[in-house]
């Protein structure tokens, strides 16, 4: 129980604290542990796949990725930066909220960068945060689910607003964990568009005209239907 506390605290002040943030960064810059993660990976699929900020959601057979590895198999990565692959590396391109923690015009470097190293015909897929549901948050005729959300979210974040209110909630979201840029769907596919990407189609979580891209985002994170709740989720192609 100790040690598990203890590294729950280390993880925490590790992901808050920019000095450790700024040690993992010039460890991995350095390149021996990513030379091997890329190696053992390119060894062993030949359908290469780019999961883009993975965090603690790993998925075999893809190539694991984020700018604060949460374990020793995942592979750095800036994702404003240029990523350290050749054109057209790989068929498959997934994130799940994580572009909303980058600026936009960043997020246009990583889709634009996206772009480039996927494969012709290769398929992108983004789940982010919606701006539309915390709107819809604001709104006097809430389902059941969103007043559900909207409790739970005063008492997990704000625990010291008024019990309910749905301005601390939506305030908090647009501010907390990072997020720099909250889309909406149009948004989202206009950016996709300038960077190049065509054919682009809204999906359900964990669902996909292509089976590769179906059952990725991890819902288990929240109580059941919050990350639905959240999410919209966009495909395009190359």
């Amino acid at each position: 129980m100790l040690k598990s506390t203890a590294k729950k605290v280390l993880k925490t002040f590790y992901l808050l604290d920019p000095a450790w943030r700024t040690i993992q960064y010039i460890d991995r810059r350095s390149g021996r542990r990513d030379k091997k993660i890329l190696q053992e990976y390119f060894s062993k699929f030949t359908s290469p796949k780019l999961h883009i900020g993975c965090g603690g959601n790993l998925l075999f057979g893809w190539l694991n990725t984020d700018y604060c590895p949460a374990s020793k198999s995942v592979l750095f990565l800036d994702a404003t930066q240029r990523f350290p692959f050749k054109n057209e590396t790989f068929n498959y391109i997934f994130s799940e909220h994580m572009i909303e923690h980058i600026l936009y015009l960043d997020g246009m470097k990583m889709l634009s960068e996206c772009y480039r190293v996927l494969k012709t015909s290769g398929k992108i897929r983004i789940s982010t945060p919606n701006l539309a549901f915390l709107f819809n948050l604001y709104r006097p005729d809430k389902s059941e689910l969103e007043r559900e959300y909207i409790q739970w979210s005063c008492k997990t974040f704000v625990d010291w607003a008024p019990e309910g209110n749905a301005t601390f909630v939506i305030n908090n979201f647009v501010r907390d964990w990072g997020h720099a840029f909250i889309y909406d769907e149009n948004t989202l596919r206009q950016a996709m568009e300038k960077a190049g990407f065509s054919h682009i189609t809204a999906h359900e979580l964990q669902k996909s005209d292509d089976e590769v891209l179906c059952n990725l985002e991890n819902e288990t994170r929240m109580p059941p239907g919050f990350v639905r709740l959240e999410t919209f989720t966009l495909e395009g192609t190359k």
